[in-house]
């Protein structure tokens, strides 16, 4: 028999406190990341009995769910809002928890600080109340979303209880065509597999298209892994992924450093070792993608033609009613239909390579007139490259403005809400019915076609755009 184990395994079974037969594991929890939606109540239940937060330095916290993402020296003006991020600031600092505030410069989207600052390290277990956590899967962590009683059961004592997942293998070969970005890679998998077609699995990515990704680009794609249905994703760590951690704030330090090396290079699938599921599929076949519905699988390719409802596997019924939110119909071009607001930004694309795809595209240029723009950092540290790099200067001269970091228009939670029937481009990961406002509609797209659309106010082939 093979001992051959997957990179999972590895990680997984190096953090099972106890196996309970027929039941979960007890998976002990090196990283905690929390912010102010699921936190307050997980707070309060530990006060209730008496309970005091275990290890406070494995807890990280941000404000980022309902902050504004304009005017953030003036009070918040939500009281919901202004309650939440002033519990997260009380809660952290009663149980010594490190804080980034709103108004800190270290401040951002929970899964942008949390990498650029160090804190995330491959063979690691990562949760956070928020589905994307899996992002922290590109630096070949075990990292996925938790609900508020978990989050209690964490800060308590810094374990979990999870059942072990089924391994998914999701490899793709080739070299990525022009104008293709990462999040292309990530909707053309949702739209391959649908929306649950990775249900109780943890997938590994592999082959060159991922081993060649930044680790942005690997950021992206495992932050979408959640919306394929998985329980996360993640991608071994390599050069790429030592280089990015390298020097970085909470990164180990000089024989720490050496000694985390050793090992973070164990971390690898190896060669004979089995998955439950395998997929494989070729780079050439992704072109810039966009969706057209109302779960991020309903998306396809933005040269092609909305499918027909006997060509998909949503069900007939459910496409239906999807396409007439959407107000398209069966057989209709995506190209060149007119929208009215663009989002750059949220955990998904709001990183300093997310800004620099939009801003070659939208250089010397001008924002189309029916179009509102929200372009919006995930961190100060990202707001602060964009201004180093004259980033800022190309999209104020193509009329844009760049807001303060948060969640912003990903989600319903803060001032930035589409408004009924409206139309948004958005790079952000989820297009459910009333996600980004109640009615609005969202097509989901990487930042090259937000761009495009950015500057001609309708959908675009970005390849259009682009230099020969």
């Amino acid at each position: 028999m093979s001992n051959a184990t997957t990179l999972f395994d590895k990680v997984w079974d190096a953090h099972v406190v106890r196996h309970i037969e027929d039941g979960p594991d007890v998976l002990f929890i090196d990283r905690h990341f929390i912010h102010e939606v699921t936190s307050p109540v997980a707070f309060l239940g530990l006060e209730q009995r008496g309970i005091p937060v275990i290890y406070p330095q494995r807890t990280f916290a941000t404000a980022d769910h309902n902050t504004p993402t304009m005017n953030q020296d003036q009070p918040v003006k939500d009281p919901l809002s202004a309650n939440q991020l002033a519990a997260l600031s009380s809660n952290a600092i009663k149980w010594g928890i490190s804080l980034w505030a709103l108004g800190s410069p270290k401040n951002g989207i929970v899964h942008v600080v949390g990498p650029e600052n160090g804190i995330t390290q491959p063979g690691m277990t990562i949760v956070c109340g928020d589905s994307h956590t899996s992002t922290h899967g590109a630096f070949g962590s075990i990292a996925f979303g938790i609900g508020t009683s978990e989050v209690e059961m964490v800060l308590s004592s810094q374990c979990i209880m999870q059942p072990k997942p089924k391994k998914m293998r999701i490899t793709i070969n080739g070299k990525l065509g022009k104008g293709v970005l990462p999040k292309d890679v990530a909707l053309y998998m949702i739209a391959q597999i649908t929306a649950s077609g990775a249900t109780g699995y943890f997938v590994e990515y592999a082959g060159e298209v991922f081993e060649n990704m930044s680790m942005e680009g690997r950021m992206t794609v495992c932050n979408m892994s959640i919306e394929m249905g998985a329980r996360g994703g993640m991608i071994a760590p390599d050069q790429t992924t030592f280089d990015y951690i390298n020097g970085r704030d909470k990164a180990p330090k000089g024989a720490d450093w050496d000694t985390a090396l050793a090992y973070w290079k164990t971390l690898k699938t190896d060669d004979a070792a089995a998955f439950d599921k395998e997929l494989h599929f070729d780079a050439a076949d992704i072109e810039p993608q966009i969706t057209y519905g109302t779960n991020p699988g309903l998306g396809t390719g933005i040269t092609n033609h909305i499918p027909k409802a006997s060509e998909v596997k949503d069900g007939e019924a459910s496409y239906k009613k999807s396409l007439a939110y959407m107000n398209f119909a069966e057989g209709e071009a995506i190209l060149g239909k007119k929208i009215d607001y663009v989002f750059l930004g949220s955990c998904t694309n709001g990183r300093i390579e997310d800004f620099r795809a939009f801003a070659s595209i939208v250089k010397g240029k001008k924002k189309a007139d029916n179009i509102t723009a929200w372009l919006v950092p995930g961190s100060h540290i990202v707001e602060a490259q964009i201004k180093e790099e004259g980033i800022l200067d190309i999209l104020n001269e193509a009329g844009f403005e760049l807001r303060q970091p948060g969640c912003s228009a990903c989600l319903a939670m803060n001032e930035d809400k589409i408004p009924a029937g409206k139309y948004a481009v958005s790079t952000s990961n989820r297009n459910f019915e009333g996600r980004q406002g109640p009615g609005a509609r969202t097509l989901l797209a990487s930042p090259y076609v937000a761009a495009a659309v950015a500057v001609t106010g309708v959908v675009t082939d970005p390849r259009e755009l682009m230099e020969a």
